[in-house]
């Protein structure tokens, strides 16, 4: 698929979560879905992207699949620039954190999404890079 029907299809999603409350757009391959709100890293706006997620406690762990392409989605470029996100979840939204898994952590997370959606080892096939796995903690979970 051509990053404009990414675009097209993500901005879609993203509009029918946003203005439902996440009534619709919450559930795909049938696995919840968020809403990830990034800071650009070059112009400073506000990006906002629709995931799929899993949960580690409080934790939440996105993957940066874009399809399987050659780079990372801008996204998560944008969350190592600025690892300040503000995440909705159905109609909660929240301030978060934004950190890398790496090592025994990130294969671990990675298994738990092939699982979750098996097309994302097709993505990683695709691919010369290793597909990145990231935590998003809830501001209320940082340290003081």
């Amino acid at each position: 698929m051509r990053d404009t029907a990414v675009r097209r299809l993500s901005g879609f999603h993203r509009a029918l979560y946003r203005g439902t409350g996440g009534r619709i757009g919450r559930r795909l391959v049938s696995n919840d879905m968020l809403l990830l709100t990034t800071r650009g890293r070059r112009t400073g706006k506000r990006h906002e992207v629709p995931l799929l997620y899993l949960r580690d406690g409080h934790r939440l762990v996105v993957i940066a699949s874009y399809g399987g392409r050659p780079r990372n989605p801008d996204w998560y470029d944008n969350l190592l620039a600025d690892p300040s996100v503000n995440v909705q979840i159905d109609d909660r939204r929240f301030d978060a954190r934004a950190v890398v898994a790496t090592g025994p952590e990130r294969d671990t997370w990675w298994r738990r999404f092939v699982e979750a959606y098996p097309g994302y080892a097709d993505y990683q096939e695709k691919t010369d890079r290793t597909i990145p796995v990231a935590f998003l903690i809830p501001a209320e979970d940082w340290p003081t």
